[in-house]
């Protein structure tokens, strides 16, 4: 065969490669709740708080684009978690459930709902839990669930900031994970601190509080935060100094997520 045809058939199997990696990347599809966590904005009659939607300093949007920029489809999940509807999801994350201050008629996690969830990390699903601080989270129906997974969110407020001081809300000296690759300074205020039990092990610790924990469990993985974390206030530098690394962090737990999905 001679070298032109060989780069004539070279050519095609590697955007043959190209398509099959871009289209297993398309099929990473994030699931974000907004069942639990359903709260609506007084002033605009907008649904806001932690959603993709979301474009002000109290959504997920930039998080989003993130996602998509590595090839993951973003939905959102406006329905109780089903067998059916949770069947296409890589990720699921459920975020800060609604207390009655925040919905006058919240929508708790059931017992039906956590024999869902676990059935679907068994079977392979990813699965973030991202609480608050006390008294701003429904801790008690989220813990039935974290419970299942070795974990439970305190009803606590670890890391407390005062005005602008943001390095009271610094983490430094970061433990060697992948959330933390590359990654010198976080910061993140306010947050419950987890009790960890089984196979749960602790990611990231303020002093002697679990902030963050992981467990792989069944064919799938739980990653748990006590904070929402990343939302778009504290996810760049409109308010934080230059030093602090959200966004790189945020980049890391996207890839750390997905990369979770490719193992099941």
């Amino acid at each position: 065969m001679s070298k032109f045809s060989k780069a004539g058939l070279i050519i095609p199997v590697l955007l043959l490669m190209h398509c099959f990696y871009s289209t297993t990347m398309a099929q990473v599809n994030v699931f974000l709740d907004n069942y639990f966590n359903q709260e609506t904005n007084q002033k605009t009659g907008k649904p806001y708080h932690y959603l993709w939607t979301d474009t002000e300093n109290s959504g997920f949007s930039r998080w989003g684009e993130i996602f998509k920029s590595e090839g993951a489809k973003i939905s959102t999940l406006r329905e109780a978690p089903t067998k059916n509807n949770l069947k296409n999801a890589s990720i699921y994350i459920i975020v800060d459930p609604d207390t009655t201050s925040e919905n006058p008629n919240p929508n708790y996690i059931s017992d039906d709902n956590i024999r869902v969830i676990v059935q679907w990390v068994k079977k392979g699903g990813v699965l973030l839990l991202m609480a608050n601080d006390a008294p701003n989270c429904e801790f008690t129906h989220l813990n039935h669930l974290a419970k299942r997974f070795g974990m439970y969110f305190n009803h606590v407020t670890v890391n407390r900031v005062v005005g602008k001081n943001w390095n009271m809300g610094a983490f430094t000296n970061l433990p060697d994970h992948p959330l933390f690759k590359n990654v010198s300074k976080i910061y993140l205020k306010e947050v419950s601190s987890l009790t960890l039990s089984g196979t749960a092990k602790p990611v990231l610790r303020k002093e002697e509080a679990v902030i963050m924990a992981e467990n792989n469990f069944g064919k799938g993985f739980v990653l748990a935060i006590g904070d929402p974390w990343i939302y778009n206030e504290y996810i760049d530098h409109d308010y934080l100094t230059d030093d602090f690394e959200n966004r790189k962090a945020a980049e890391n737990l996207t890839d750390f997520l997905i990369g979770k999905t490719h193992k099941n």
